[in-house]
This record gives C-alpha cells, sequence and structure tokens, in this order.
C-alpha cells in the first residue's frame, strides 16, 4: 500500500495532463429535498412504537449468532446475555446510538462526485444482489462477470444516478470467493462514483478496506464505501454480517444497518408492529456499530415488503409498505440516523405495466419518506431475483423526476413570471415570449427515453414499446461509455491486489 501509494506521488506531467483531457460523464448532484416529509404516525403512535420496541430488546431480546466476542462486548455495557441471547436494558440500547452521526460524507475518488448521506439528502444507488440478470434479446440467464461491468458502466453513464452500489448482479461463472475481488475492481476502474464493499464474508470486508486504501491512497480515518448489512429478522444477528460490520466500523467506513422484512412471514402483519421490530432491531445494530467505534458512520436501514397470502410470494407497491416505510422514517428522524429505504421495487417478470405501477408507486413515497440512501433505485425485476438492461434504463431515467419533484416550487421573480403575463395578456400564447425563450431549455423535466412523438411517426419508426426504446438506449449507453481516467500506478497495483488474493487459495463455488 505504501508503494501504491509512492507511485501515486510520483504519476508526473502525462498523468496530470490525461485525467484533464479525460471525458467526463454528466451526472446529478444528490438530491436535497425542498419539500415536505410525508409523516403517517402521530405523536403518540411514535411513543408506542418506541416503548414497545425498548420493551423488545429487554424482554425478549436479540440472538447474536456464533459470535463470542460480540456477546462479551454486550457484557461489557451493560446487557444481560444469556447463551446467545442479548437482553438490552431499557434506554441503553438509544444512549449507545446518540454517538452515530446524523450526516457524513461518501468520499468517491472523483471529488466532484462525493455525496452527502443523512439530512434532507438523497442518494440514489442501483439494484443489488440478483443471481439472474435479463435483457429483451438474451431472455432471462445467470449473470456473468460481463454483466456485472456493463451495468457498472450503465451506472457511470446514467445522469440521475449518484452512486455505483455494490452486487449490482451476482457473478456466477466466477469463484464464490474470489467474485468479490472482481466486482470491486470493476466499481473502482469503470467508474469514479462512490462505491459498496463486500459483507458476505469478514475477510472480504478487509478485502474491501484494503482495496480502498490502494485506490485512495490511505483512507485517513475518511468514509469511502458505505455496505449493507442485513439482520436475520425476527431478532437474529449472525456472525458473517456482524463480522464485517465489525470490519468496516473499526475502518470508519459505514454500514447500513438493515432489518430484511417480508409482512407475515419476518414480521407481524400489521404496520405498528413490525414497525416496533424494525426499530428493535435497528437499535441493536446499531448500538453494535458504536461499541466498535463510537461515531462510525451507519445508516438505518429497512427493506420491507408485504406477501401474497395465497401463494406466498413478496409483493412490492403496496400501501402496507409504503406505510411502513413512511413511519421507520419518522422514526430514523426522531433517533437522528440518515435513513435507507425504497427502491424500484416490482414483483414482474418483465418490464411491463404492472412493473411500472408498483415502482413508480415505491420510487414516489420512498421520496416523501425522506430516505436519505435508496438502493435498487434502478433494475430491480422479479421481487429482486433479476437485474434487467431495459428496467434498468427505464427506471434511472424515471429518477430524473424525483430529481425536479424534490426541487419543490420556486417563488422568486423570475419563477413568478409576472412579466410574461404583462407581455402575452388576454388571448395570446406564451410559446414566443421573452420569459419563455429563456427558460424552455430546463424549464420542464424531459425524458432521455419515452416516446411523445405524433402517432404517425411513432407507428412509421416501427411502434416501438418502452422495453425496445430501452434496448436501444442500453445499447447506445454501452457504445458511448468511455472509462474514467485512474493513475495507471494505482490501477496497476489494484490489478496485483486481485491477482495475488486470488493466488492465495483455490477456487470455491458453494
Amino acid at each position: 500500500m505504501a508503494e501504491a501509494r509512492a507511485r501515486r506521488r510520483g504519476g508526473g506531467g502525462a498523468a496530470r495532463r490525461a485525467e484533464r483531457t479525460a471525458v467526463s460523464i454528466e451526472t446529478a448532484k444528490f438530491i436535497e429535498r425542498n419539500i415536505p416529509n410525508f409523516e403517517v404516525l402521530n405523536d403518540e403512535a411514535l411513543e408506542i412504537i418506541e416503548h414497545n420496541a425498548e420493551t423488545v430488546l429487554e424482554e425478549i431480546g436479540v440472538n447474536f449468532v456464533d459470535n463470542p466476542a460480540a456477546l462479551e462486548r454486550w457484557r461489557d455495557v451493560g446487557a444481560d446475555v444469556r447463551g446467545e441471547r442479548v437482553h438490552i436494558p431499557r434506554g441503553l440500547a438509544r444512549q449507545l446510538c446518540s454517538t452515530a452521526p446524523s450526516r457524513f460524507t461518501q468520499q468517491a475518488r472523483n471529488p466532484e462526485r462525493n455525496v452527502e448521506i443523512g439530512g434532507k439528502s438523497l442518494v440514489l444507488a442501483p439494484v443489488y444482489g440478483p443471481p439472474f440478470v435479463r435483457d429483451i434479446e438474451g431472455g432471462r440467464r445467470y449473470a456473468t462477470i460481463e454483466d456485472f461491468r456493463n451495468f457498472v458502466k450503465l451506472g457511470y453513464m446514467s445522469k440521475w444516478l449518484h452512486h455505483s452500489g455494490g452486487t449490482v448482479c451476482e457473478p456466477t461463472d466466477v469463484a464464490v470467493n474470489k467474485r468479490h475481488l472482481d466486482m470491486l475492481h470493476a466499481h473502482m476502474t469503470l467508474s469514479d462514483k462512490p462505491f459498496m464493499g463486500s459483507v458476505t464474508e469478514p475477510i472480504r470486508a478487509q478485502h474491501s478496506v484494503e482495496m480502498a486504501d490502494i485506490l485512495f491512497g490511505g483512507l485517513e480515518d475518511r468514509t469511502v464505501m458505505t455496505s449493507l448489512v442485513n439482520i436475520n429478522s425476527p431478532l437474529t444477528f449472525d456472525n458473517v454480517m456482524m463480522g464485517a460490520l465489525e470490519v468496516y466500523a473499526a475502518a470508519n467506513q459505514a454500514s447500513i444497518v438493515s432489518p430484511f422484512i417480508v409482512g407475515g412471514a419476518m414480521a407481524p402483519v400489521s404496520v405498528a408492529g413490525t414497525l416496533t421490530q424494525v426499530l428493535a432491531e435497528v437499535l441493536a445494530g446499531v448500538s453494535y456499530s458504536q461499541m466498535i467505534r463510537a461515531g462510525s458512520p451507519v445508516i438505518m436501514g429497512c427493506f420491507v415488503t408485504s406477501i401474497d397470502m395465497n401463494s406466498g410470494a413478496p409483493t412490492f407497491g403496496t400501501p402496507e409498505a409504503s406505510h411502513i416505510t413512511q413511519g421507520a422514517g419518522q422514526l430514523a428522524r426522531r433517533l437522528g440516523l440518515p435513513y435507507r429505504s425504497g427502491g424500484s421495487f416490482c414483483g414482474s417478470k418483465l418490464p411491463d405495466a404492472q412493473a411500472g405501477y408498483e415502482t413508480a408507486n415505491s420510487l414516489n413515497m420512498a421520496l416523501t419518506a425522506g430516505v436519505n440512501f435508496m438502493l435498487h433505485s434502478c433494475g430491480w425485476l422479479e421481487g429482486g431475483l433479476v437485474s434487467s438492461y431495459e428496467k434498468f434504463v427505464m427506471d434511472a431515467d424515471q429518477l430524473g423526476v424525483l430529481h425536479h419533484l424534490a426541487k419543490g416550487v420556486s417563488v422568486d421573480e423570475n419563477a413568478q413570471a409576472m412579466d410574461a403575463i404583462r407581455e402575452v395578456g388576454p388571448g395570446g400564447h406564451y410559446l414566443g415570449c421573452a420569459h419563455t425563450q429563456a427558460n424552455f431549455k430546463d424549464a420542464f423535466w424531459r425524458s432521455d427515453l419515452l416516446d411523445y412523438k405524433p402517432f404517425e411517426t411513432w407507428d412509421e419508426e416501427g411502434a416501438r414499446d418502452t422495453q425496445t426504446l430501452a434496448s436501444l438506449r442500453v445499447k447506445k449507453l454501452l457504445s458511448d461509455y468511455q472509462q474514467p481516467y485512474l493513475d495507471p500506478a494505482i490501477s496497476a497495483a489494484l490489478s496485483d491486489y486481485v491477482a495475488r488474493k486470488k493466488a492465495e487459495e483455490p477456487d470455491s463455488y458453494i
């Protein structure tokens, strides 16, 4: 690592000239809301849920499985540990959570693409975790590392995405114990947006930290990664995810502590009951991160879906999920924590009308719920089993709507448009007036995908539906892609690190 830093300092004039002339892809700044949050719970309801969550922690407790060190840490702070069950006295978890920052910066290797997570901000990141991919030509298939790299490129080229994400799909053609290295390498070299680290084993989290150290020339307590730490709901913390959390917290890297809720299966069927369990799990998980390192950045997560009581399949875009997401946002703000939820959720098998309705419900709900970090904001299909090329660009286009909604309504002198109203007067039109001419380029959000042509033109061009248009846009974005500049010494050091780690053990596919 020290060698990589030395080589970075010695890059010379040629490297600096190449960096200045590199192609810059436009990325919108992370969203700062100028609209109010929608609050579905009154103060009495919030106080009941908070009281009940503390009761769950004290009376029922939470399991920390196969993690003796975690149990010892809980004993040291005053919890009642019985076997692997931790009973947390009322008020202790909230006290421990108080050291977590309410807002933090995640740095990107391109400083212009740093993001602020917390407060009134909203950072948009792509789909995470599917083992399958789908496109209009190849259909549904297992994901490969080529697919993974393509999605990283699409994320880099997408104006409204602020974040490169993490496991945008699971590359099944690379060994399970080594694929995290290739995935991290892709995020670090094919994009200069912020990215997520690996959590599937504690050692893979450590590899993530070490690769980030190479990329940034030393971390120096900077936060450069955000990573997803799921809780095994109900009320269980396994040693794999907690081991990753320990690595990231110790290195001052951010973790999303997120219950994984399927209502009726992993939590009660009622909104209030689910929120009680979510809050209890978050309090325990965030507390633990602060026991590792007080002040380490952490995000309160809430992934929630309901269940179809006939088939048992998860459902998305439902009113119950909206109420839970909105209520959890209120609880996060009362805790003073950044909030992760929402996404382009749908249960559809194709990027069709069902996908559109459910996704629109989910995206708009998350905006008004006060979400600060939205994972899965584009590309999600089939209940999260599939990363869809076409839906990725369809969703990414619609994220522009969230940016414009979040601006709110301006009432400055230009927005009042009194000069225009005076100029046009009764019975006229505004197409040629001075105000329209001065503002038309940025007055309205414009889709880069959807078709608004007259019927005759649309018909002559092949009567293309949205999925067909999206397929063409995928091809254009990948064709236009140009890799962002990275110092050759750093690039070589990353490649060397990946090769060395891969050589240290045999491939494993389990």
